[in-house]
């Protein structure tokens, strides 16, 4: 399996909510091409109603076999990075999950309903990557409809022997 992978940082916000039910909420709200010097959870700028952190390092990766779903998203107009936070019981409440640039993969992640995943413009050092691995890897493979089978018309005609059914009614 082909494969490159590199180390993005992940910022995030705590935004504090006026709600009955929830104080606050977190979101992703970008990537950092490379990883600072800075601690996991290190505040970055604090107000009233949000502070911002950065969440920590991921490793990014790419494999050959996804040339297709990154390219789409580089043509997008909008190339993003897709940032996955998951609850922990360690503070502050919440980890850096995933990091990918799988649009497939992101949407595969909402399935539970379990995480916070967020789209964040993908840096263009992270872009220029990203279209130098799919330039060299990337394949096109043309779309094959599968082909149902045949039905077969004369199944439901066929019976099993046996003692015919019983009347009901008598």
């Amino acid at each position: 399996m082909i494969r490159e992978a590199m180390k993005v940082g992940a910022i995030v916000e705590r935004r504090a909510l006026k709600s009955p039910w929830v104080d606050h909420a977190w979101v992703p709200v970008a990537a950092l091409a490379g990883v600072p010097a800075a601690a996991p959870w290190t505040v970055l700028h604090e107000t009233p109603e949000v502070t911002r952190y950065y969440a920590g390092a991921f490793e990014l990766e790419f494999f050959a076999s996804e040339t297709g779903m990154y390219r789409d998203n580089l043509r997008s107009g909008q190339p993003s990075l897709w940032v996955s936070l998951r609850s922990s019981r360690t503070p502050p409440g919440i980890a850096l999950h995933l990091v990918t640039a799988d649009p497939a993969e992101a949407e595969a992640l909402t399935e539970p309903g379990t995480d916070v995943i967020e789209a964040v413009p993908m840096p263009p050092e992270i872009q220029n990557r990203l279209a130098a691995f799919v330039e060299t890897h990337h394949v096109e493979r043309p779309f094959v409809k599968r082909k149902r089978d045949r039905a077969d018309t004369e199944a439901m005609a066929r019976r099993v022997p046996g003692p015919p059914l019983m009347d009901s009614k008598k």
